[in-house]
């Protein structure tokens, strides 16, 4: 069915433009002043129409861990946030490390999520950080990007096998760096006096920074593809800059609530997340990173838990917080209409059409006649309040429940069908 946008404000080349967009299944058909015809028409009076956002890191849960996410529950929630693409981490039961694990996991996402979602898998079985995974049977599939998220793969050998065959299959390692000998027993939150005054423990920045440094060294002697997860300190995004400056095929990411937190903002197991929030230098780098380019986009890692989980000391605490249904609405209050910092053009660059890029999705993240009819429909500089209660995720596990924004999503467009509408 063709279905046509009229009266909105449509974000093309950077710029809201007042332009009518047609468009089915197959795609987006048509941009125009005035397309005539007999369609479905969608007034979009009042919004802004934006290409679907594009999230390379988050955490379904299912299969394995259903009481904190399902892949229904976590796509609806994607919906909910503008988001038409994610890419689920690997953090699941059964690891997806051999083909035949990855073919039933494929089959599940195809029959539960609403939104596109790709799965990694993994880089070692069984994220051991001992011995390869399949990486060839898991290709075979189609699956081009891989990652051990949620542990730190300090191991050369196989990081070298990794990037190796990126180079060979134009894939992608998305590495979480993290080297445990950096991080105490029960630590929770960034080191500094801050975690003294208040009894906790810390995890210096050298936990992310280090082992950054070794596996690029390591990209840079493969020639291998390489991506850097969360990003969330200073001395990360020297490491960065100085790589891309000798060729290094790299690129990272940075999330929402690291660019917002700091971790004097902490106040309780719903500001614990891994790594953790850091200083204000460290925010203030992150900013300045990706504003002049060394890092490379937004993602959410968006992550939850049951309440049990987080109810407990700050040591004994999961780490993570739920991101999709707030990272949009947070960032462009923010930086766009707050601080004036960023335009919208950069806000959407940031978050759907540069992780597009990278991750290989030629007809994802624009808005142009042959790319994909994943659409995002908002209402900005719309004052509403974030609640938990109404997050569509499993998880409430937020920093962010009470806080006021300036944007909210409307409707959200998968392959040319609504599948999330505000009522």
């Amino acid at each position: 069915m063709k279905r046509l946008i009229r009266n909105g404000q449509v974000l093309i080349d950077g710029r809201l433009q007042a332009k009518e967009v047609l468009f089915d299944e197959t795609g987006i058909l048509k941009i125009a002043d005035h397309i005539e015809g007999e369609y479905e028409i969608l007034d979009a009076e009042g919004l802004a129409v934006l290409p679907g956002l594009i999230d390379v890191h988050v955490h379904f849960r299912q299969p394995g861990r259903e009481t904190k996410e399902t892949i229904r529950t976590g796509s609806l929630a994607a919906a909910h946030g503008g988001f038409t693409t994610v890419l689920a981490m690997p953090n699941v039961i059964p690891s997806p490390d051999t083909e035949e694990i990855m073919k039933s996991y494929l089959d599940l996402i195809q029959k539960e999520s609403l939104v596109h979602t790709y799965p990694y898998g993994t880089i070692s079985k069984q994220e051991a950080g001992k011995e390869l995974s399949d990486l060839e049977g898991m290709n075979k599939l189609g699956i081009r990007w891989f990652s051990d998220d949620g542990t730190g793969l300090n191991n050369e050998k196989v990081m070298k096998q990794a990037l190796a065959f990126t180079k060979e299959h134009n894939c992608i390692v998305a590495a979480h760096t993290e080297d445990l000998k950096y991080r105490p027993q029960g630590a929770s939150v960034h080191e500094a006096p801050f975690a003294k005054e208040h009894g906790w423990i810390g995890i210096p920045s050298a936990c992310e920074s280090e082992p950054l440094k070794h596996d690029l060294a390591i990209a840079k002697e493969t020639g291998g593809r390489y991506h850097a997860c969360h990003i969330s300190a200073q001395s990360s995004v020297e490491a960065l800059r100085q790589a891309k400056k000798e060729g290094v095929d790299c690129s990272a990411e940075v999330t929402a609530h690291h660019l917002l937190l700091e971790n004097t903002d902490v106040r309780g197991t719903s500001w614990k997340m891994n790594p953790p929030l850091r200083s204000h230098e460290d925010r203030m780098a992150l900013i300045e990173g990706l504003e002049e380019g060394t890092l490379d986009f937004i993602a959410s890692d968006h992550a939850p838990h049951t309440f049990e989980d987080k109810d407990k000391p700050m040591s004994k605490a999961a780490f993570g917080i739920v991101s999709l249904e707030t990272s949009f609405a947070l960032l462009y209050t923010e930086f766009v209409y707050r601080q004036k910092r960023w335009t919208l053009g950069q806000l959407v660059n940031w978050m759907s059409t540069a992780p597009a890029q990278r991750f290989g999705f030629t007809n994802k993240g624009r808005i142009q006649e042959g790319y994909d009819s994943d659409l995002v429909l908002i209402r900005l500089n719309h004052e509403n309040t974030i609640h938990k209660e109404n997050f569509l995720s499993k998880g409430k596990n937020t920093p962010f429940d009470g806080w006021t924004v300036m944007a909210e999503i409307a409707e959200t467009i998968v392959n040319g069908k609504t599948i999330w509408r505000q009522k």
